[in-house]
């Protein structure tokens, strides 16, 4: 079977674990270099280091915190260095903020959204003008099911990922005609290492766990590789015609009115 991503370029944030991690062994896979992008290089160094030496394409880790522009370019500038131009760029980096409304600390708030919202956001800025200047780039956002519906108690996640899929609609609409595709995937619960510290942190792991996966329609729960296919999908020209679109990953849940 012929790859699907020959002689491309892919950045990816959040590449160090759980679903970055997932997406970046799938792009390698098809046939593309990729550059990993974490806050832990130590992870992502490994991964590159493994991933080249299995699949023979180039790999290369990179630092930054996303929500620090000054840091996103210079990571974006080391990718470039590396791999020439990129073609794809994943912002899969994010992070878990519930909190009460009224408890929720200015702090944390601010956390929630320059991660999940503004770093997305870095990301793009650093990578479009390179795309424009080619008239060539693929984005996805990876959002959530919580962009789509609200669930008690994980205020402001929510509000974040809303937005996160309102840039995504809105940037893909803005540079349509300029030969760059934005869309992005909504999962729902997936078994990343995040999930599983919540499952192990419960009073009883194993009959939470058979609880989540009983609200399902498939009564399963999903796996990390079950979204990054649907990121190489978005990612490669078989997508080409679909753009400004989000593409929900929760195996039916959220089409359910009550449970």
């Amino acid at each position: 079977m012929s790859e699907r991503l020959p002689n491309k370029t892919a950045l990816i944030t959040g590449a160090g674990s759980g679903i970055g991690s997932a997406i970046a062994e799938l792009f390698v896979r098809e046939g593309a270099s990729v550059a990993l992008l974490d806050l832990d290089s130590d992870v992502t160094e490994a991964l590159a280091s493994r991933l080249q030496h299995q699949y023979k394409k180039r790999c290369v880790a990179v630092e930054a915190d996303v929500t620090q522009p000054q840091q996103v370019q210079s990571a974006v500038q080391q990718a470039q260095q590396a791999l020439g131009h990129i073609d794809i760029l994943i912002n899969c980096a994010g992070i878990n903020v519930f909190r009460d409304p009224l408890a929720l600390e200015e702090e944390e708030w601010q956390r929630c959204m320059a991660t999940n919202l503004k770093g997305p956001y870095n990301l793009i800025r650093s990578l479009l003008p390179g795309m424009l200047a080619r008239q060539y780039g693929n984005i996805v956002n990876v959002a959530s099911v919580h962009g789509h519906k609200i669930i008690p108690g994980a205020f402001p996640y929510p509000v974040a990922k809303h937005g996160l899929i309102g840039l995504t609609r809105s940037l893909g609409v803005e540079y349509a005609a300029q030969g760059i595709r934005i869309n992005s995937i909504s999962p729902g619960l997936i078994m990343t290492p995040a999930a599983e510290a919540w499952l192990a942190s419960c009073p009883d792991p194993q009959a939470e766990r058979e609880r989540q996966a009983a609200l399902l329609p498939c009564k399963r729960i999903g796996e990390p590789s079950e979204v990054a296919y649907t990121a190489l999908f978005l990612a490669s020209d078989e997508a080409r015609f679909i753009n400004a679109t989000d593409i929900l990953i929760d195996g039916g849940r959220s089409q359910i009115y009550h449970e």
